[in-house]
């Protein structure tokens, strides 16, 4: 599936009030991203920008935002700055319920 990846960070201009837990309740932590159309828990992988990295969903986005937007947790600011927005195929490993 092709998507839009951006970055984000636990700053409180990109998150909610609870910057440093998903909306699914869990702490942030690398290989997090967040995702309005897969369900918490799916895992995922962009060979093209991470090559074999999984990442699991585990946190939402702005509605705006669609379903063919993911976002890529980062531990800093810089990094997800400098990250930036690319467009790339989203392969869906496992998907829970």
């Amino acid at each position: 599936m092709e998507v839009i990846v951006t970055a984000y960070s636990s700053t409180p201009w990109e998150t909610d009030e609870e910057e440093f837990i998903t909306a699914s309740g869990n702490w942030v932590r690398d290989g997090i991203v967040a995702n309005n159309l897969l369900s918490f828990g799916t895992k995922v992988r962009f060979p093209a920008l991470f090559k074999d990295k999984i990442f699991v969903v585990d946190d939402r986005m702005h509605p705006r935002k669609g379903y063919y937007h993911v976002d890529i947790w980062f531990p800093s600011h810089q990094q997800a700055e400098e990250f930036g927005v690319k467009f790339t195929e989203m392969e869906i490993l496992a998907e829970t319920d």
